[in-house]
C-alpha cells in the first residue's frame, strides 16, 4: 500500500474484503456436516468438507425451503453461491444460493420419483402380485451369461429341483444397452411356451451399476410378464424398483432359485408322510365300515325278515278285534233306540192328527235313509281294513303261489348254502305242508 494512503478501520477492512469475496460465485461439491435446521431460525447453517478441508456455509431458510433438498450429514451435495465475510465475528462463509444431491444422491432422488409415480400407478399393490407355481415345469432366466449369477442359479436348481427345465436369457445388466436388452430378455422368455415362472437376477454391485433395474422401462416389462417374476438382484440390503414391482423379491440370485424351485428332499419328506397319514386313515375307515358292518348283520330284523311285520302284524289283530266288537255293539244301540222310538210313536199314534202322522212318517223313513248309510259307511271301514288285514297277512302272500321253506330244526331257509343235497325240509303252502328231500342245490342265481 502506498505510505500516503491512510490506515483503514476494521470495520472498512472486513466491508472492502466482503464486497471482494462476493464478486465470486462458484459451484462446490462436498460432504454436508454439522448441518443445523431449527424451526425460526432465519438461516440453515452447515459445513461442506472434503478430505482435506472444511467450508463453512450458511443458506437463507426461504431460499432452502424453495430447494427441495433436505440436508443431511454425510449427504453429497453440489452448492452454488459466493463468499462473503460475517464482520461482527471476523469470519468467512459461503452463502448458498441453491442446493442439488450430487453423484449417488441425485441418482437416488432419481430413482425415488420413478417409484413414486409407479406406486401412485398401483404396480407395487401387494393384491396385484401373482403367487408362484409350487411346482413349475419350466423356468426361465433373464441375466448375464457371464456373470456369477447365472452359476448360482444353476447349481441352486440343479441341486433343489433337477427335474425342472431352465430356459436362459443371456443380457447386458450394467452399461447403456443393458435396460433396452433386460426388456427384450423379459419379453422373450416370459412368451416362451411352458414357462411358469421367470428369474431376473444380478450379481452384487455400486449403487450406479445396479441402475439399470432402476428404469421405469424395466419395471414395466416386469409387471407387463405374462407369469410371475422372482427378482435376485445385488445383495441383502440392495433394493431396485424392479423389486418393489416384482410379484416376489429375493435377496440374492441363489435366494431367487430357492424361491421357485421346492426343495426334493423336503417334497419327499412330505409326500412319505402324507401317505402315511392316508393309510392310517384308510385304514380306520376300513376297520369302522367292517365294525358297522358287523352290527348290523348281527340285527334282529336282518337276521329274520318276519321280525319287521310283527308289530304292524299285532297292531292289525289288534284293531280287528276292536272292529268285532265295537259295530255289533253299536248296531245293538241302535236297533234298541229304533225300537223304542217305535213303542213310543205306538203309544202316541193315535192321538197323532194327520200333521204329526205325516212328519212321522216322514222322520221313519229319514231315520231308515240314516240307518242305511251308517251301515254302508262301516261296512266299507270294515271292508278295507279287512283286506289291508289280507294285504299284510303271511298266508296272502302264500296264497299268491309263495312258499316257504323249513330245515328240520324249524329256521327258514333263506340261501341255497344253508343245505346240501339229501337234507329234509319242510314246505309251507296256502293250504298244507310239504316234507321234501333236496336233490340239487343249484347255482347262484
Amino acid at each position: 500500500m502506498p505510505p500516503t494512503e491512510r490506515a483503514l478501520s476494521v470495520a472498512d477492512a472486513m466491508s472492502l474484503a466482503k464486497g471482494a469475496l462476493e464478486q465470486v460465485r462458484i459451484r462446490v461439491v462436498g460432504e454436508v456436516s454439522g448441518a443445523t435446521v431449527k424451526p425460526g431460525y432465519k438461516a440453515v447453517y452447515f459445513s461442506l468438507k472434503d478430505e482435506s478441508a472444511l467450508m463453512p456455509c450458511l443458506m437463507w431458510r426461504d431460499v432452502y425451503d424453495g430447494c427441495g433438498v433436505a440436508l443431511t450429514d454425510g449427504q453429497l451435495v453440489e452448492i452454488t453461491g459466493f463468499f462473503t465475510a460475517y464482520a461482527p465475528k471476523g469470519r468467512m462463509q459461503f452463502q448458498a444460493r441453491s442446493v442439488v444431491a450430487a453423484g449417488e444422491g441425485a441418482l437416488r432422488i432419481q430413482v425415488a420419483e420413478i417409484a413414486r409415480r409407479l406406486e401412485v400407478e398401483g404396480l407395487m399393490d401387494p393384491a396385484r402380485k401373482r403367487p408362484l407355481p409350487r411346482f413349475p415345469g419350466r423356468i426361465g432366466l433373464v441375466t448375464s451369461p457371464r456373470g456369477k449369477a447365472v452359476h448360482d442359479v444353476i447349481r441352486t436348481l440343479g441341486r433343489r429341483y433337477p427335474s425342472a427345465e431352465l430356459v436362459i436369457a443371456g443380457v447386458a445388466v450394467e452399461g447403456d444397452s443393458a435396460v433396452g436388452e433386460i426388456v427384450r430378455g423379459l419379453a422373450a422368455v416370459g412368451s416362451c411356451p411352458g414357462v411358469e415362472v421367470v428369474i431376473l437376477a444380478r450379481g452384487g454391485g455400486s449403487y450406479e451399476d445396479l441402475m439399470p433395474f432402476n428404469a421405469e422401462a424395466v419395471a414395466r416389462a416386469v409387471v407387463a410378464c405374462p407369469v410371475p417374476v422372482v427378482t435376485g438382484i445385488g445383495h441383502e440390503p440392495d433394493t431396485s424398483i424392479a423389486d418393489m414391482v416384482a410379484d416376489m423379491r429375493a435377496s440374492t440370485p441363489t435366494a431367487a432359485a430357492e424361491a421357485v424351485a421346492p426343495d426334493r428332499d423336503e417334497v419327499a419328506r412330505r409326500l412319505d408322510a402324507t401317505g402315511r397319514m392316508l393309510g392310517s386313515a384308510l385304514s380306520c375307515r376300513v376297520t369302522a365300515a367292517a365294525h358297522r358292518l358287523n352290527l348290523l348283520s348281527h340285527r334282529p330284523v336282518l337276521a329274520d325278515p318276519i321280525v319287521v311285520l310283527e308289530t304292524q302284524k299285532q297292531m292289525l289283530d289288534v284293531l280287528a278285534g276292536t272292529l268285532e266288537r265295537a259295530l255289533p255293539a253299536r248296531l245293538e244301540r241302535q236297533r234298541e233306540s229304533i225300537r223304542r222310538a217305535a213303542e213310543s210313536l205306538v203309544r202316541v199314534g193315535p192321538r197323532l192328527g194327520e200333521r204329526e202322522r205325516v212328519a212321522l212318517a216322514r222322520g221313519r223313513e229319514r231315520a231308515a235313509g240314516a240307518g242305511r248309510v251308517l251301515l254302508a259307511q262301516t261296512g266299507g271301514v270294515l271292508g278295507a281294513a279287512a283286506a289291508r288285514l289280507e294285504d299284510l297277512s303271511p298266508l296272502g302272500i302264500l296264497g299268491r303261489g309263495f312258499a316257504v321253506c323249513y330245515e328240520e330244526d324249524g329256521a327258514v331257509v333263506r340261501d341255497r348254502t344253508q343245505v346240501v343235497p339229501g337234507d329234509r325240509v319242510r314246505v309251507r303252502l296256502a293250504r298244507g305242508r310239504l316234507g321234501c328231500v333236496v336233490e340239487d342245490t343249484g347255482s347262484e342265481e
